[in-house]
């Protein structure tokens, strides 16, 4: 058996202990979830509640320990004294607490991302091993103390390697879903992943720098770092698309987190889908942060003085109604500084006791505080009087509201004078039109300033008062049998009695649109608008946010292309911090080098970046003579790359990037071309795919935004350049569309379309 043969051996043994360990933690739990069910609903209800409870916290960690299978060992710490410690995404120790396996997360595992030769402290050697399934297939070796007799064992053994790990990572065909990291985490990524939680935090980056994956394992970091303070408010991730938050959704599960709330700022309000898209110049409109004030005017509008106010009768006395009345119920209410919505019932109120007591002041007795609680009856009744509060203070709910502010031209011109005709024109839509995604942060403002619907406020009261009283009673029922403070509290029993035990925090803040976590992570950050931004502070007031982004790929024209200019108007200058990654781990250095230096000369701001490997024929360019023909090419080139890189297991993906009016002929040509290369079988397969999941998916550079492909075909991108609404917002959907692939990028172009845009 040869030296390395050994190795692999002995670490399999480590790796088979670990796994055998883990598989007693799920049998464990699977036996005691089985014990806490079989039970039943016998007994107290205080019993029927903390076997429930048990439930629910076996059944959270059943999912944990499953979501371990892959990968759960892949590396390992040798220090000074020869002791060793593993790393790996879990912390395992035996029954008697011996440590098998420490959390990639903990502290003792810093020096397996950050160790150098010039700074590795008290390690002499770290490991990287290699997992197919439970078995350990590869192993690799970095010495990081050159004067340690290390050096000549793993030389003698063959193990001795350096970036292989991170190397095999990056040329494995992509599945259409991100993976995890953890087994290969650069230094650079390591310090921002472990930065501090109280502070604003950006990370800039060029394409497949690893923003993405860093987001995710900071908040995996921070929900471990930070239990206690996180485990109740949860964690918030925004991304830019629902495709971009299918492709990320399993690497938070991979590393046993669940309170996190996935979502895109078009479907971040409850019960709100909005699906509609607006023009650029509409969106950029909606996003300029005067339309809070715009929002505000709105609102204010329906708080003024009726021109016509009723007289009515009561009692067979005449009550006018007076603008001075009105005027100052109105000042008053305004003074309360509550929500519209719920100021109104001050403002009702007033003007109700006001004529009241213009009623009494009429008689020639002191009326019985009888006949003036029916004289406010009658009041509070009558039609008149009901009109004439509702134009004075109008109840509203935000969708209306943003509705009604689209649909009247003048009104918008009057509530926002810094429009132009062009603008007005852009925002102006009938009533009753689809709501856009980027009217959300203003339908956000708008519920916000109003408040609730009055008849929904009152249900949440009633809901509210309802759950105190439950709460008073669980707590006074715990207290009475001695559980008071046990595993059981007062509110874990009322979730049980309303049916909502296992409800997941993730859950519950979902369904709350005024729910505040306690850390944002963003995504593309650079496409948020003022309005989104304001959106999202008002979900996290503690201002702990994970911004992620590349400046030189904003294509939003209300979007960030300075990060010190949007940062330091949401957080001070002092408070937010900027880290540059400066590794592209995605592309090889052809790719990387030809987009860098067409947005370089586009005038984008361009990280300094760096890419690790070389394939020499990763970019090819195709000129054919007219557009017919482009699409032909290029159905042509994604059938050979089709069968280079997609497999039948799954893996693999294929984009086409095009001009819009392209698409539909292009999808239709490519799944015509492919059986002759594929076969009609195989075709069948990949055109049957849905779109989120496609091996072969054809878009605009805004669908692909985030993604990364195996091999990627970009077509008349002179044209993509043409359609874009400026020449930035060109130059960036270019630099995205170039940057998306990890092993082969094709350009098909006719001459025309190189002539009008050189690459």
């Amino acid at each position: 058996m040869s030296q390395y043969s050994s190795q692999i051996q002995e670490e399999q043994q480590v790796v088979d202990r670990a796994y055998g360990r883990l598989d007693d933690l799920r049998t464990q739990a699977r036996e005691r979830l089985s014990d806490v069910r079989a039970a039943g609903s016998h007994g107290s209800p205080t019993q029927r509640t903390e076997r429930d409870s048990f439930a629910t916290m076996y059944e959270d960690r059943l999912t944990q320990l499953r979501a371990m299978e892959d990968r759960l060992v892949f590396g390992r710490l040798d220090d000074v004294k020869g002791e060793r410690r593993y790393i790996g995404r879990i912390g395992l120790s035996s029954e008697n607490h011996e440590p098998i396996l420490t959390d990639w997360r903990a502290e003792a595992a810093r020096p397996f991302y950050e160790a150098t030769p010039s700074n590795h402290g008290d390690i002499v050697m770290r490991r990287h091993i290699t997992l197919n399934f439970r078995d350990v297939i590869g192993i690799e070796d970095e010495v990081l103390d050159v004067h340690s007799e290390q050096v000549d064992k793993a030389s003698k053994a063959g193990t001795l390697t350096g970036e292989g790990a991170l190397l095999a990572s990056l040329s494995s065909r992509r599945t259409g879903k991100m993976t995890d990291i953890v087994a290969t985490i650069q230094a650079e990524q390591d310090r921002i992943i472990r930065s501090d939680l109280n502070r604003a935090l950006v990370v800039q980056g060029g394409p497949g720098t690893g923003k993405t994956a860093v987001a995710l394992h900071r908040a995996a970091y921070l929900l471990y770092t930070h239990r206690r303070t996180l485990e109740r408010s949860g964690v918030l991730v925004i991304g830019p698309s629902t495709t971009f938050l299918r492709y990320i959704d399993q690497v938070l599960p991979s590393l046993g987190e669940t309170g996190v709330v996935s979502r895109t700022i078009a479907d971040l309000i409850p019960g709100i889908k909005a699906t509609a898209t607006d023009t650029p110049l509409a969106a950029k409109l909606k996003g300029d942060r005067r339309m809070a004030q715009v929002v505000a005017n709105a609102i204010a509008l329906r708080e003024r003085v009726p021109q016509d106010l009723p007289t009515v009768h009561v009692n067979g006395f005449a009550v006018r109604m007076l603008d001075t009345d009105v005027r100052a119920a109105i000042d008053q209410a305004k003074r309360t500084r509550q929500p519209h919505n719920k100021a109104r019932e001050t403002f009702v109120r007033t003007m109700l006791m006001t004529l009241r007591d213009r009623y009494a002041e009429q008689l020639d007795y002191t009326p019985s505080d009888d006949e003036l609680n029916e004289a406010l009856t009658n009041l509070r009744l009558n039609d008149k009087v009901r009109v004439a509060l509702n134009l004075a203070w109008l109840p509203m709910n935000g969708t209306w509201l943003i509705d009604n502010l689209w649909s009247h031209p003048l009104r918008l011109r009057a509530l926002a004078p810094w429009l132009d005709d062009d603008g007005i024109a852009a925002l102006t839509r009938p009533k009753g039109a689809p709501m856009t995604q980027s009217d959300v942060p203003l339908l956000d403002e708008a519920m916000e300033l109003l408040g609730p619907d009055p008849k929904i406020a009152a249900q949440i009261a009633a809901k509210n008062a309802k759950r105190a009283q439950e709460e008073q009673f669980a707590r006074d029922t715990l207290n009475s049998v001695g559980l008071g403070s046990g595993i059981v509290s007062s509110q874990m029993l009322v979730d049980q009695m309303n049916g909502e035990g296992g409800e997941f925090i993730a859950q519950r803040a979902a369904a709350d649109r005024e729910w505040t976590y306690g850390h944002v992570v963003v995504d593309e950050a650079q496409e948020l608008t003022a309005m989104d931004w304001r959106m999202l502070i008002r979900r996290c007031p503690s201002r702990s946010f994970t911004i992620v982004g590349d400046v030189a790929q904003t294509s939003a024209l209300g979007g960030t292309r300075r990060w010190d200019r949007t940062m330091n108007r949401l957080f001070g200058e002092r408070r937010w911090d900027l880290n540059e990654l400066t590794i592209n781990y995605r592309n090889p250095q052809e790719v990387s080098d030809l987009a860098s230096d067409f947005a370089q000369k586009a005038g984008l701001y361009i990280s300094t970046v760096n890419a690790v490997r070389t394939i020499p024929d990763a970019v090819r360019r195709i000129i054919v003579d007219g557009e017919s023909d482009t699409i032909a090419t290029a159905a042509s080139h994604v059938a050979q790359l089709a069968k280079q890189f997609v497999d039948a297991d799954g893996t693999g993906r294929v984009a086409v990037i095009a001009p819009s009016h392209m698409l539909d002929p292009l999808r239709s040509t490519i799944f015509s071309t492919l059986p002759g290369t594929l076969g009609q079988q195989e075709t069948n397969r990949l055109s049957e795919q849905h779109e989120w999941d496609a091996q072969i998916s054809v878009g605009s550079t805004e669908s692909v935004k985030g993604l990364e492909f195996d091999a990627v075909v970009v077509v008349q991108p002179g044209r993509i350049e043409q359609d874009a609404p400026s020449r930035l917002v060109a130059a960036s959907d270019l630099y995205v569309a170039m940057t998306r692939p990890t092993q082969r990028l094709v350009i098909v172009r006719t001459g025309e379309d190189e002539t009008a845009l050189q690459l």
